[in-house]
């Protein structure tokens, strides 16, 4: 009885050891300038994706909710003037907002050009100037939706990357290591190759997020969008005929 407790307080002891051999703080002490430089690499992908994936988050979620309510307020006004105090009241980054005021600017400013016998009112229709202006403008909207995206993008397909690169290096250290020790045993390759595949889970933490976030705020931007162009053609049917056509 008694050796049999020695041997499970030994067999305790020895995993407590490897254990501790493959801790972070003994991987990140293994790591050379090289192997640094691709943590703090994943490490700044890593917080640079989830603060975009925040803000996107929370923009997207805005934009959508304040959609509704600005294009219903907008038609519920006897007249543009009266449309543009409301619009000119909504916050700043509010999209739909400004994209109204786009199409109540230029419209006026062709209206103004015709009556002093400009040569803009007779090289381009009231139509065609103001779906030039509302394209542009929904353009513009577009890509500030897009903010992000492209990092999300790289983070998602280039982290893994990162972290299988910090595995192998890792791994040829720690082989080296092993074999100047000259100890084949388990415990000494287990510690050292355990520590060189927490870089590869670094890279996957950093890419998963990424990814998903990625495809999430991609299908939300392609709705959005899509209530930008419908918006956009009510609004030029108004201001081209001087009446919106009702979808029905």
């Amino acid at each position: 009885m008694f050796l049999s407790t020695a041997s499970s307080v030994s067999g305790i002891s020895s995993t407590a050891a490897a254990m501790q051999k493959m801790s972070i703080s003994a991987f990140l002490g293994h790591e050379d300038l090289l192997g640094w430089i691709m943590v703090i690499t994943l490490c700044v992908m890593s917080i640079s994706s989830w603060y975009f994936i925040i803000a996107n988050t929370m923009r997207s979620a805005m934009v959508r909710k304040a959609a509704d309510k600005v294009v219903k307020d907008f038609w519920a006004n006897a007249s543009p003037q009266e449309a543009m105090h409301m619009l000119e009241a909504q916050p700043q980054n509010e999209p739909f907002s400004k994209i109204a005021l786009d199409a109540i600017a230029v419209a006026a400013h062709h209206q103004q050009a015709g009556a002093d016998g400009s040569r803009l009112a007779q090289a381009l229709s009231r139509s065609e100037f103001i779906d030039r202006a509302l394209r542009q403008a929904v353009d513009r909207e577009g890509l500030r939706l897009e903010g992000g995206m492209t990092l999300l993008a790289t983070v998602g397909s280039a982290a893994p990357f990162v972290g299988l690169l910090g595995t192998v290096w890792g791994i040829y250290h720690a082989l080296i290591r092993i074999s100047a020790s000259g100890n084949a045993s388990m415990e000494a390759v287990a510690g050292p190759v355990g520590e060189a595949l927490v870089m590869t889970a670094f890279g996957l933490f950093a890419a998963i997020p990424a990814v998903l976030a990625y495809n999430a705020l991609g299908r939300s931007n392609r709705v959005i969008y899509a209530r930008f162009d419908e918006f956009a053609h009510d609004l030029h049917d108004f201001f081209a005929t001087g009446a919106r056509v009702e979808n029905k």
